[in-house]
């Protein structure tokens, strides 16, 4: 069960990139907190930005561990939207200065991390809370807790540019280094009922989705800990990435023919010089969950469709919104006392019901439609 109501005063975010202003706007729009949005390269900005009176911005160097922890030690929660590689460190001082953490690493090795350093917080340490990991295990365990019998999950998720016209068949909407961690790390899954390690870029499919055709292949981290939360129930899980056709053998051939899997800081130059960014884009989130259902073999899907928009009058892409949504919404259950009050959370205790009834769950309404099955609640957070 979860607990009582917490009171937040203030939550900073880390990271006034795309994503952690979006955020940050969010926050401001929707939850009305005081939001401190903290970056090293903020510059002149110590001071208050007189520009906006809901989102308070400071430079802060992240890596410098005193000045991180007085600014957390100062707010109620942070949000994490630095680069995966510092999610552990962050991690860690909100756990010694009992700040509610959340992140949105995909990084499987941060994630452990983290999960090891959460016995005996007293505040909850709750990464991987974006899209996909995130939303994606929301939807991935409700969509499984609908059979009696579950034999096959698969979770497909893509970040997309709507026009792409170069060979990779992709620009980049997010982080290159995420992108990056993706392709080259192994991926977890559920196959024949065993928990197991797949290769990135491996189980390539094509499909259609509304006459359009895309491929899907495997990337690490997006099904953070579904996994193990679902190991003993269902006979094969797996998540991959949604790209469109040709996309996968371009990069296999920088990753392997090329080895610039061996050269990742090589392989980031390559891509930053070579591969555009663009802000009009489409997140595609595809789920299929089949199983036996008193008795009767049937299968479930939902697809969703998410575009960019306005956010305090300013343009934010379909990734930046998804993404966003995917913290805000489970900050505000925290705020409800719908989540445990401390200690490690899994996106999967969350009931997508109740993400989807957020102020901020419009973002993924086409989700919605699912009747909760009895004991959906109870099962989430047990």
């Amino acid at each position: 069960m979860a607990n009582n109501k917490i009171q937040l005063d203030n939550v900073l975010v880390l990271g006034a990139g795309k994503i952690g202003s979006t955020v940050a706007d969010m926050l401001a729009a929707h939850d009305r907190l005081p939001v401190t949005l903290a970056d090293q390269w903020l510059g002149g900005l110590q001071q208050d930005d007189a520009s906006d009176a809901r989102v308070r911005k400071i430079a802060l160097d992240a890596t410098r561990s005193d000045d991180l922890c007085a600014a957390l030690t100062a707010h109620s929660a942070v949000i994490n939207c630095l680069p995966f590689y510092l999610a552990q460190s962050v991690a860690a001082l909100a756990a010694t200065c009992g700040t509610h953490y959340f992140d949105l690493t995909e990084d499987v090795a941060a994630t452990q991390a983290i999960r090891q350093m959460a016995g005996n917080a007293s505040a909850v340490l709750m990464p991987q809370c974006g899209l996909a990991p995130g939303v994606i295990g929301m939807l991935g365990w409700q969509l499984a807790s609908r059979f009696d019998q579950l034999y096959d999950l698969r979770l497909r998720v893509g970040a997309l540019t709507r026009h792409a016209t170069n060979s990779l068949r992709y620009n980049f909407t997010w982080s290159i280094d995420g992108v990056i961690n993706e392709y080259c790390n192994p991926a977890e899954a559920i196959v024949n009922g065993e928990r197991v390690m797949v290769q990135p870029l491996e189980g390539h499919e094509t499909f259609t989705l509304d006459a359009e055709a895309f491929e899907a292949f495997n990337t690490s981290g997006g099904l953070g800990t579904l996994c193990e939360s679902l190991q003993g129930r269902v006979r094969n899980l797996d998540y991959k990435s949604i790209r469109y056709p040709g996309h996968r053998e371009a990069m296999n051939f920088l990753l392997h023919d090329l080895r610039l899997i061996e050269r990742r800081d090589l392989l980031r130059q390559v891509l930053e010089h070579a591969v555009p960014h663009s802000r009009d884009d489409v997140v595609i989130v595809f789920a299929s969950a089949s199983g036996l259902r008193a008795g009767r073999f049937e299968q479930e899907t939902r697809l969703a469709r998410i575009f960019g928009g306005s956010l305090r009058g300013k343009a934010r892409t379909a990734i930046e919104l998804s993404t966003a949504a995917g913290v805000v919404g489970v900050l505000e259950l925290l705020q409800q006392g719908k989540l445990p009050s401390k200690g490690f959370v899994r996106q999967e205790q969350v009931p997508l019901a109740d993400f989807l009834a957020t102020r901020v769950g419009h973002h993924y309404k086409e989700l919605a439609g699912l009747a909760p099955v009895q004991g959906e609640r109870e099962a989430a957070l047990a």
